[in-house]
């Protein structure tokens, strides 16, 4: 199969020669290639300069084998195009200001929030291009675009960042979940607005498929999550099925929780962590979506040959049924090596193969 049709038809759960490959965050620190662009160049400039973005996307390709390239770029560049601060100093990202009352939200920006990050498309654009201009004899690879969830991009917003406010217990966010929901709602809206806009911008520009990042779901319990995430998400995936057709992946850390829930959602591809086996998560949201994951991360710091028992544990726990795509369970470390990162993608196709013959 070329592909693009394999990504297509796994995330459509429609039989596939093997599952297709690929690592959330496979161009990142573990590199030397990409620490020395970050020698060059800060980590918002690779994100906003299209020709930086596409030379860390590429990096993955060319060096590791996946099946599938994922735009370089970060959830939280849709906050500066709505008016706010963002910087990525160590520890962590920085938002300011936080946006706590109703005037803070009044104050963002939707109209024309889209059109302001017109870089991205451009480094979308130039990827899938140079991808073409790459194409083995199967044919070019697929592109993957993304976004924050609207509830993720809130959290950081009302937080300030990753560990300011509240810290772990994002206390600034429950104080509005309980004291101005009306506020947090207010924000959301905007927020899922933008988003959707986004990510249709993402395909126009010739993204294949689009992934939504839910990081912080994990903090809501299940009703917490059907009143905060779900109608924002669900309007955010209707708007890109319905205006563009491809496939649609919903990611979200920590969310076993959540997996009953999750059977609402109208993604075509579920992507989880590794804390529930590929079979329960299918059994437990009624076998309707395709599964994307779900190798625990660390395995990557460990030897080959425990990377291969991974890779065919997490192979035969879903089984030979259509509607796998093979991943971590979360983002690749920066202590793992390309070595490993590698290992992971050749055992994953060289096994998935054997299993369909």
């Amino acid at each position: 199969m070329d592909p693009i049709s394999r990504f297509s038809a796994a995330c459509r759960r429609q039989p596939v020669d093997r599952p297709p490959v690929w690592i959330m965050r496979q161009a990142g620190r573990y590199m030397a290639s990409y620490r020395a662009l970050r020698g060059r160049a800060s980590f918002l400039d690779i994100c906003k300069q299209p020709a930086l973005s596409c030379e860390a996307t590429m990096m993955a390709v060319d060096q590791l084998g996946v099946d599938a390239a994922i735009l370089f770029s970060d959830i939280l560049v849709p906050l500066e195009a709505m008016g706010l601060t963002v910087e990525f100093p160590e520890g962590g990202p920085e938002i300011g200001p936080a946006v706590r009352t109703a005037d803070h939200v009044e104050r963002l920006r939707v109209a024309g929030a889209a059109d302001a990050l017109g870089y991205v498309y451009d480094a979308v654009a130039l990827i899938r291009k140079t991808l073409d201009e790459r194409a083995g004899a199967d044919g070019p690879l697929p592109l993957l675009g993304f976004a924050g969830a609207p509830w993720t991009l809130a959290t950081y917003a009302i937080e300030g960042g990753t560990n300011k406010g509240g810290g772990k217990n994002k206390h600034a966010l429950r104080r509005l979940i309980y004291d101005a929901p009306d506020v947090l709602h207010a924000l959301l809206e905007k927020l899922t607005v933008v988003v959707a806009d986004y990510l249709v911008r993402q395909v126009e520009a010739g993204a294949h498929a689009v992934q939504v990042f839910d990081t912080w779901a994990g903090l809501l319990a299940p009703d917490e999550w059907r009143a905060l995430s779900l109608p924002y998400t669900t309007r955010v995936l209707e708007a890109v099925c319905a205006r563009t057709g491809v496939p649609t992946i919903h990611y979200a850390l920590e969310s076993a929780h959540l997996l009953d829930a999750f059977r609402a959602l109208p993604c075509d591809v579920l992507s989880v962590d590794h804390r529930e086996s590929l079979s329960s998560v299918r059994a437990r949201t009624g076998g309707r979506f395709a599964l994307q994951g779900n190798v625990e991360p660390g395995v990557m710091t460990a030897s080959l040959p425990a990377i291969e028992r991974a890779v065919a544990a997490c192979l035969a726990d879903y089984g030979d049924a259509p509607g796998h795509i093979m991943n971590l369970g979360h983002g690749i470390t920066p202590d793992a090596s390309v070595d490993a990162a590698r290992h992971f993608v050749v055992t994953a196709q060289r096994l998935g193969a054997e299993r369909r013959r």
